[in-house]
C-alpha cells in the first residue's frame, strides 16, 4: 500500500511541478528559510496529515513536518494542525499538492463522521463505494475509515458483487450466484458473494442461494424493514441507493448491517485548510 501512496504523490507532484515551480524559483532566494502553519478554517475531522508529510518529504527530505493533531481527530476553526519548516522554495513548491490531499481527505472524513454519528445508536455501519476519483481510491477509502466508517470492496478483484446488469447477462440471480460459487471452487478462492436485489421476490431468490450479503437497492423503508425480517440472520444486509443525511437514520433503524453511501467520495466538499507562511 505504501508504494501505491508514493506513486500517487509522485504523479500529483509531476502534474503540478513538471520542470519546476518557476514563480518560486524566480522570486525567492534558495537560502530563505520559513515556517508554514496549517490553519484549520472550518470545524471537522482532519485527515491526510501523514500524506502531506510524505509530499513535503518527496520535495525536500530536509523539511521538518510537525503535527499537532492525528488523522481522524476532530479539529476546530483556528487550530494549527501542523507546522512545516525549512527552505521556503521547497515549502511553496509542495504547498498546493499537500493541501489538495489534506482538504479532500478531511472533507471525506468529516462527512463520514457525520453519517456514522447519526446512526451510532444502531448496529449499522456506513460503508463507501467505488465512486471515487480514478487514481485516488486508496486515499479516499483511507479517509472514510479516518472518519469512523468502513470500506466496502476496494475494487473488482476482492469480492463478488452481482448487480442488476450481471443478473440480466447471466439470466437470473440463481445463475449468477452459482457461477460465482463455481469460480471459487475451481480457483480455490473464497471471495465473499453479495447480490443486489430490487424487490422482495429477488430477496427470497438470493436467500435460497445462500450468499454472504444481500443488498437492498432503493427499497422504501417499510419494504426494507420487511426484507430485514425475511432475511433474519441468514445473511448480512446492505442498504443502498440515494441515501443521504436526512434518510440514513430511518434506514439504519430497520436493522440493516451496512449502509453504502456513494456521496462520501463522489461529491466531496473539501475542508477549509490554509497554509500561512512566515519568514
Amino acid at each position: 500500500m505504501q508504494n501505491e501512496i508514493i506513486q500517487i504523490i509522485k504523479s500529483a507532484i509531476e502534474e503540478d511541478v513538471k520542470t519546476g515551480d518557476i514563480t518560486t524559483k524566480a522570486a525567492i532566494p534558495e537560502s530563505v528559510l520559513c515556517k508554514g502553519e496549517f490553519i484549520i478554517k472550518q470545524d471537522g475531522i482532519i485527515a491526510g496529515l501523514e500524506i502531506a508529510k510524505e509530499v513535503f518529504n518527496y520535495i525536500d527530505k530536509e523539511l521538518q513536518f510537525t503535527t499537532f493533531s492525528k488523522d481522524g481527530e476532530p479539529v476546530k476553526y483556528g487550530n494549527i494542525a501542523a507546522i512545516v519548516t525549512g527552505k521556503a522554495v521547497s515549502v511553496l513548491t509542495a504547498e498546493r499538492t499537500a493541501l489538495n490531499f489534506m482538504q479532500r481527505m478531511s472533507g471525506i472524513a468529516t462527512l463520514a463522521n457525520q453519517y456514522q454519528s447519526i446512526i451510532s445508536h444502531t448496529k449499522a455501519k456506513i460503508i463507501d463505494t467505488r465512486k471515487t476519483v480514478p487514481g485516488l481510491r486508496i486515499l479516499d477509502k483511507m479517509a472514510v475509515k479516518m472518519g469512523g466508517c468502513e470500506n466496502h470492496r476496494i475494487g473488482l478483484y476482492d469480492m463478488f458483487l452481482i448487480k442488476d446488469n450481471h443478473i440480466a447477462a447471466a439470466g437470473s440471480i440463481t445463475n449468477a450466484i452459482n457461477r460465482c460459487k463455481e469460480f471459487n471452487h475451481v480457483n480455490n478462492t473464497s471471495f465473499k458473494i453479495e447480490v443486489e436485489t430490487e424487490n422482495l421476490e429477488q430477496v427470497k431468490e438470493a436467500l435460497e442461494c445462500s450468499v454472504d450479503v444481500i443488498m437492498l437497492d432503493n427499497f422504501e423503508v417499510p419494504i426494507m424493514a420487511e426484507a430485514v425480517k425475511i432475511i433474519g440472520d441468514k445473511s448480512k444486509i446492505e442498504a443502498s441507493g440515494g441515501i443521504n443525511l436526512e434518510t440514513v437514520k430511518d434506514i439504519a433503524e430497520t436493522g440493516v448491517d451496512f449502509i453504502s453511501v456513494g456521496a462520501l467520495t463522489h461529491s466531496v466538499i473539501a475542508l477549509d485548510i490554509s497554509l500561512e507562511i512566515t519568514i
